[in-house]
């Protein structure tokens, strides 16, 4: 018995403008996108790829792409995007990928019309992804991608994108996402980001008495690349969350002197401080629609839960129990809040109603914290939990309440955050010595360090 394996039929798209503004500001096409749309209709024409066992992937090969210009700096960006969408097609697990390095006896194709499909075949791959660059200004490339059935030469997938010279991985991140989705009716994270804290800037504190390091928000690429510095206010600069939209990032910063939640609205330069500093609060979640978030504050004496719109208006407490209840996270469907309470001893992870009705206790063990919602259709908790020295990262099924340990003593593990597609998890680790920010797929497998520099911790992935 085979597998069929059906791909999309052929199509050459309108050009994807991938503008100036467009890198400045990180909205990206499809990037906005919560789900992916609907395929398109299959045709009679589809191609179908038969595999020999079930289950088993399609074979993809991307070698380096055509350098249609002769400057040495579109030569290094040719290789350098075949590298990064083989690293991102690779991510999701769902083809199996000729390692590069098995390349070398294929000659180079000169154009896309001029592929030597024999000698892929002879490789053994399926599909074969090449890939094109030219300059078209001083500052500007066009790039196209095309997706081959190795078997019969035919291109099953064609797109062409037209933008900046400023960031040209994202030609790759872009190309990679677009064909998870029209093969796999899958949304992809290649251009997706992430964001953390960091010391790495080495500067102390402004106003302490005793020498403390402040702490900043960066942002990164999801690999890790182009890592970028938000904040720069020699504060304490913590627990950065991404807004549903992925414009805004939301942290708790020490700058007046006691923990404030801030609005970072990166792309436009402009930061919102929806409590005006009234009073301590920190750690701010946002709901699935962007228009609320839950924060922990002691407004009435306790560490208690309150939601607030994003304008500061309709303040309400959650919750009211002289335990400290803290680092809140918003169920997909926004109407259920997890956060960690020690209401009954040790730290546990719980979940409310967001009317405060209905609290129930999720965890039972020595010590839990962090807990993180996933996407749908995923009905899963992360959290980390004490299982030592030190902590590691856990999975509870909200439903069945059965748990699944990720990391197992490699440092110590902690603050984990799901990916928007859940099928990922960021999360911290001192494995490597200082903590430094790592992620993993949701079995645990794929463990990829994303920092390297200074100490790092609390991430989130954007949505």
């Amino acid at each position: 018995m085979t597998m069929r394996k059906r791909l999309t039929p052929f199509f050459i798209a309108a050009p994807v403008v991938l503008t100036a503004a467009t890198l400045a500001a990180g909205v990206w096409p499809g990037s906005e996108q919560q789900s992916p749309p609907a395929q398109a209709p299959q045709q009679q024409s589809d191609i179908v790829i038969s595999l020999a066992e079930p289950g088993a992937r399609p074979r993809y090969a991307v070698p380096d792409f055509i350098a249609r210009s002769s400057d040495a700096e579109t030569a290094d960006a040719a290789k350098m995007l075949g590298g990064v969408l083989w690293d991102d097609l690779a991510y999701e697990r769902e083809f199996y990928m000729v390692p590069r390095d098995t390349y070398k006896t294929i000659p180079s194709a000169a154009s896309m019309q001029a592929v030597p499909f024999d000698r892929w075949k002879e490789l053994g791959a399926d599909g074969l992804v090449q890939g094109s660059i030219e300059k078209t200004g001083p500052a500007a490339y066009r790039v196209e991608v095309r997706l081959f059935d190795v078997r019969s030469g035919r291109a099953v997938y064609s797109r062409q994108y037209d933008g900046t010279t400023a960031n040209p991985r994202l030609f790759a991140h872009t190309a990679a996402d677009e064909i998870h989705l029209h093969q796999r009716a899958l949304r992809g994270v290649a251009r997706t980001k992430l964001t953390f804290s960091s010391d790495r800037g080495g500067e102390a504190m402004a106003g302490t008495i005793r020498e403390r390091g402040a702490k900043d928000i960066y942002i990164s690429d999801y690999d890790g690349a182009n890592q970028r510095r938000v904040t720069v206010t020699r504060t304490l600069n913590l627990y950065p969350q991404w807004s549903p939209d992925s414009r805004t990032i939301s942290y708790t910063s020490y700058s007046t002197g006691f923990p404030d939640i801030v609005l970072a609205r990166i792309y436009d330069g402009v930061n919102e401080r929806p409590l005006g500093g009234k009073f301590q609060s920190w750690l701010a979640a946002w709901s699935p629609d962007g228009t609320r978030i839950c924060f922990t504050a002691t407004r009435d004496g306790n560490a208690e839960l309150y939601v607030v719109n994003r304008d500061g208006s309709n303040l309400r407490r959650l919750t009211n129990n002289p335990a400290i209840d803290s680092t809140p996270t918003w169920s997909p469907a926004g109407n259920q809040i997890a956060f960690t309470s020690d209401r009954a001893g040790a730290p546990q992870i719980y979940i409310v109603d967001v009317d405060g009705l209905n609290i129930q206790k999720l965890t039972s063990e020595s010590y839990c914290d962090r807990p993180t919602w996933s996407p749908a259709p995923f009905n899963e908790i992360a959290y980390e939990a004490r299982t030592g020295p030190g902590y590691d990262i856990k999975v509870i099924n909200v439903a069945t309440r059965e748990v699944r340990q990720l990391t197992f003593g490699q440092g110590s593990n902690e603050s984990p955050a799901f990916s928007p597609n859940g099928r990922h998890l960021v999360f911290s680790s001192t494995r490597s010595g200082k903590r430094q920010i790592y992620t993993m797929a949701r079995d645990g497998q794929g463990v990829k360090q994303i920092t390297t520099v200074g100490a790092n911790q609390t991430p989130d992935w954007s949505k």
